[in-house]
């Protein structure tokens, strides 16, 4: 079983489940391996899987309002790669574990979306998209997350709902999921998952 651009997409919407299926195809190219020329300082897992009824929904945590690094926003299970990971890939998945208790072995990597600078130009992001076995049973760590969302991908395909500021020269992008808003870094992640998904 296969997992094994900032350009308005004219891509109709909603995409069919047939056209949400080819999504698997398409990631399963992604690079096994971490592309960055530079190392990376953290790594998120995003994690994917199928509910019953076929449609493919991603886990996003948000941050607790207490944490010292952007507090109350949305994100995808992550953080510092520690001298004990052996590599990024293990990094994601030890963080992921940690924080929403999805097991590695539980996890089938597509492979890695390219690296992300956060708003610390020190922070270089590495995402691993992964494939879980089925509808996870999250376990969420309070000190980390405060709750979870798991919306179906098919709504980040609307580009009506995304907008996009620029803030100090750079383009941020923006979208409401579930009464929340994705934006930063990790709204970059999700957009570069897309453009993969659609050859792009």
């Amino acid at each position: 079983m296969l997992c094994n651009s900032k350009e308005r997409s004219n891509a109709p919407f909603p995409p069919s489940l047939a056209a949400m299926q080819s999504s698997w195809e398409q990631l399963s190219k992604l690079p096994k391996a971490y592309p960055g020329e530079k190392p990376a300082t953290a790594a998120v897992l995003v994690p994917l899987y199928e509910d019953a009824g076929g449609e493919i929904r991603v886990v996003i945590t948000k941050r607790p309002d207490h944490m010292p690094s952007h507090p109350g926003q949305l994100a995808f299970p992550g953080g510092r790669i520690d001298p004990q990971d052996a590599s990024p890939l293990a990094a994601a998945l030890r963080e992921a574990d940690e924080e929403v208790g999805i097991p590695p072995e539980n996890v089938e990597v597509c492979g890695f979306l390219e690296p992300v600078h956060t708003n610390r130009l020190d922070m270089i992001v590495a995402p691993v998209v992964g494939r879980l076995a089925g509808p996870p049973q999250l376990v969420l760590q309070p000190e980390e997350v405060e709750l979870s969302l798991e919306p179906p991908l098919k709504h980040f395909f609307d580009e009506g709902l995304w907008r996009s500021e620029l803030w100090s020269g750079f383009e941020l992008w923006f979208i409401e999921v579930e009464g929340e808003v994705l934006w930063g870094a990790s709204a970059r992640i999700m957009r570069s998952m897309l453009d993969v998904i659609r050859g792009q």
